[in-house]
Order: C-alpha cells, then sequence, then structure tokens
C-alpha cells in the first residue's frame, strides 16, 4: 500500500470517529460543567488509563492541576498512573487487576468523579476500579471505543466512539481538550456573574 493510500486511510477513520464525537456535545458539556462544579467546590478528579490511554489522563489531569487557556485556579486531579512506587508495589502484592481499584479506595470521597480511558472498554484494573468508585460514592465516567463493553456497563456514564483503536485514542485527546474548554467556560461565567451583579448595584 503506498503511503498516500496509509494517510488517507488513516485520516478517514479519524474523521469518522471524530463524527461520533460531535454527537456527544451535549454529553460533554455536561460533564464539563459538573465537574466544574465539584472541582470548585472542594472535590477531585481521579484519572486512570493504560499505554496510550494513560497518557491522555495524564494530560488531563495536568491541564487541570497547571491550565488549558487562560489563568485560573488550581483544580484538584490525579492520575493514578503516574504514582510509579504505588503501582508497582501495588501491582507486585495484589495484581496488576487491582493497581486502581485499591488506590481509588484510598484517595476517593463521596463527590469525586473517576474518569477511566480505555480504547477497547475490556481493560480489568479499569473495571474494578469502576466498581471500587461506584461502591464509595463516586461519579464514574469511562471513555471507550466501541460500545457496548465493560468498562461502559461498569460506569455511571460512558462516552463510547466508533473506530478502530488508534482513531479512538487521538478521538480521546480532543475530547479531553474540549472537557477542559467546558470546565474553563463554566468557571470563567461563574467569575463574571457576581461582577457583573455587583455593577448593577452601583448607582
Amino acid at each position: 500500500m503506498s503511503a498516500d493510500r496509509i494517510v488517507h486511510r488513516h485520516l478517514g477513520g479519524l474523521r469518522a470517529t471524530l463524527d461520533g464525537l460531535a454527537g456527544e456535545s451535549g454529553r460533554i458539556e455536561r460533564w464539563g460543567v459538573d465537574l466544574a462544579t465539584r472541582l470548585s467546590r472542594g472535590s477531585r478528579l481521579l484519572a486512570a488509563g493504560n499505554g496510550g490511554s494513560a497518557a491522555e489522563a495524564q494530560h488531563l489531569t495536568a491541564e487541570l492541576v497547571g491550565r488549558y487557556r487562560g489563568e485560573r485556579e488550581p483544580l484538584s486531579a490525579i492520575a493514578l498512573h503516574a504514582d510509579t512506587s504505588s503501582m508497582t508495589a501495588l501491582g507486585n502484592d495484589y495484581g496488576y487487576d487491582e493497581v486502581f481499584a485499591r488506590q481509588v479506595r484510598a484517595h476517593g470521597r463521596p463527590g469525586d468523579v473517576l474518569l477511566l480511558l480505555s480504547t477497547s472498554g475490556r481493560s480489568p484494573n479499569l473495571v474494578a476500579a469502576a466498581e471500587a468508585g461506584r461502591s464509595l460514592g463516586l461519579s464514574v465516567w469511562a471513555l471507550t471505543g466501541p460500545g457496548p463493553n465493560p468498562l461502559a456497563e461498569a460506569a455511571s456514564e460512558a462516552l463510547c466512539l466508533p473506530g478502530e483503536t488508534p482513531s479512538v485514542q487521538e478521538a480521546h485527546l480532543v475530547t479531553v481538550h474540549l472537557l477542559c474548554e467546558m470546565v474553563d467556560r463554566s468557571l470563567s461565567s461563574r467569575a463574571s456573574a457576581p461582577a457583573r451583579a455587583t455593577q448593577e448595584l452601583v448607582p
């Protein structure tokens, strides 16, 4: 197969996946507003994934603790797979299927959000984490590839995208950025509301 055909086939697959993502704009907005509300009130986001999905999850937490576009207060977000000492200790002592679930039980509190990313939706350690999160009263959100799949079924809510693994993984990064956009927009609108109210009171 020629390089030109490879490129066009890859981009065509990504377009189809992004078309599926476009149909989820309402859910992304709702998740962003909900996350902004929770984080601004002291709750936190826990996120996890395996391999490339771990990178996407860590990208999200970095944007929230740091910033996405404009300046704002830091938001509490933890990538569970980024603590390599905990990961390796838990994997060694309890098995790899428990590396996220045990951290969820350690760090998760009712009102927190647990976001789990998986292109297949079939990773046992993420399914176990989802079950642990829901048992503790966390809102568990899943970003996966085609549904139905075990992770989507174990989560409180799932955004399942059509397509092959590379396209889904690339679209997950777009989803991360859109979620950050919605969080920042929600926080900005709340910050500007008191200012507008004060201006209206000034004679």
